[in-house]
């Protein structure tokens, strides 16, 4: 795992009995509410669910717990599908080619995620925080993965420099700024963040040479 990367949440595996269906039928739930553009409690989600609240926290114990289901969900197969041949640009183009369609697809979830993190980072450097934090950071290690063929080409203050600047463009944040600011299309939000990319790397390789 990339330094500073924090593990994913992987979710339960609870077979296709009752606690398997009354867990898919609350994460159902969660997905459908977090669509609409609300983070629900989870007492919102067990009752959406007609299920009891003593029920639902069994499976999730805060909105923490419940966002990174959500998560967990909508972007699981960006997860498993991280290239692992190819050099470093071929490697970030397929990486796009896998995951952009499922971001635009689960930008509302990811758009939570990211406002959820930001409410309890303000809530807890103000010591008023009063659920568990939720707390986001899993794509360095995709892009370290992803980068693989390049770390051994440059010195590790290139290479972090590298991964931590793809970790900006990489994301929901470039979504956010190119979108929401700059009236971009889907089609031209994946171009810009594709050519960024590019960028990044031939600038990382020159100062490698």
């Amino acid at each position: 795992m990339a330094k500073g990367a924090r593990p994913f949440y992987v979710l339960p595996d609870l077979g296709t009995g009752h606690r398997g269906r009354v867990f898919r039928r609350l994460l159902d739930e969660a997905v459908r509410l977090v669509q609409r553009g609300h983070i629900p409690s989870v007492a919102e989600v067990a009752q959406s669910a007609g299920v009891s609240r003593a029920t639902a926290y069994r499976y999730f114990r805060s909105r923490s717990k419940v966002v990174s289901a959500v998560i967990a969900e909508a972007l699981g197969p960006v997860r498993r599908a991280v290239p692992q041949h190819g050099d470093a640009k071929q490697r970030l183009h397929e990486l796009l080619d896998r995951t952009y369609s499922r971001f635009a697809e689960y930008e509302p979830h990811m758009r939570a995620a990211l406002q959820l993190a930001l409410e309890h980072q303000a809530l807890e450097a103000a010591g008023l925080l009063e659920e568990e934090p939720f707390r986001r950071g899993q794509r360095t290690e995709i892009l370290a993965t992803t980068l693989q063929p390049l770390k051994k080409r440059m010195k590790p203050r290139t290479y972090q420099r590298l991964l931590k600047a793809l970790a900006v463009v990489y994301g929901i944040e470039p979504m956010i700024i190119l979108k929401d600011i700059c009236g971009a299309t889907d089609r031209e939000t994946e171009a810009v963040v594709r050519w960024m990319m590019d960028a990044l790397v031939d600038a990382a390789l020159r100062e490698a040479k």
